[in-house]
């Protein structure tokens, strides 16, 4: 079993809901953020355009980097479903995994002085939630579930789709899992901190 995301950017509007919804569900201190939506773009010359939103949550790597370097066993896999995630009473706020993470998705919370990063709302999850991103996308894009079983809701929707029109992020020996769905506009293969950050602030 395997839960991610897969996430339609033909979809997002770029509004951001994601983002501010997962600062509110999970408390996420001011300055910090455990999902980033950022702009791809504006590419091309008139009238052949064209941009789109990338929303950034960690990327819940089959083989994480910021587990293997945290010190204190903080960061760590849950390999049941194979989400990372961050045992605060743990982490002493080395910011090891944050260094480590390719894509810039962990965070450090000012407030708690620890690292703070995605946990797909496991929480939440257990009391038969979705993500907090997905149940307040307003364009419908985001997208969560056993990305193993052929029969869930994103298994179907990425079957139905195109292969040359899913992407993921740069690998970079780590396995990123979350599957971005492109139809329109040209891929940018870009690590996300090598894009504009849409407006909103950055990762601490």
């Amino acid at each position: 079993m395997k839960h991610g995301f897969v996430i339609d950017l033909d979809r997002c509007i770029g509004c951001k809901g994601c983002q501010v919804a997962c600062k509110q569900e999970n408390g996420v201190a001011l300055g910090a953020n455990r999902t980033l939506v950022r702009t791809v773009g504006p590419m091309g010359s008139y009238p052949d355009v064209q941009m789109y939103f990338l929303p950034t949550p960690c990327q819940q790597c089959a083989d994480p980097p910021c587990v293997q370097v945290c010190p204190t066993g903080a960061c760590w896999q849950n390999r049941e479903e194979g989400v990372v995630l961050i045992d605060r009473e743990q982490c002493i706020g080395c910011r090891s995994c944050g260094e480590a993470c390719p894509y810039q998705a962990n965070t450090f919370n000012q407030e708690l002085r620890v690292m703070d990063k995605c946990d797909t709302c496991i929480a939440a999850r257990a009391q038969g939630e979705l993500p907090a991103c997905v149940r307040n996308c307003a364009g419908g894009a985001l997208r969560f579930g056993d990305l193993d079983d052929p029969e869930s809701e994103v298994s179907r929707l990425l079957a139905s789709v195109p292969a040359e029109k899913v992407h993921s992020l740069r690998d970079l020996g780590n396995g990123p899992s979350i599957r971005y769905i492109l139809r329109r506009d040209k891929w940018v293969d870009a690590l996300p901190q090598e894009l504009e950050t849409a407006k909103g602030g950055r990762n601490g």
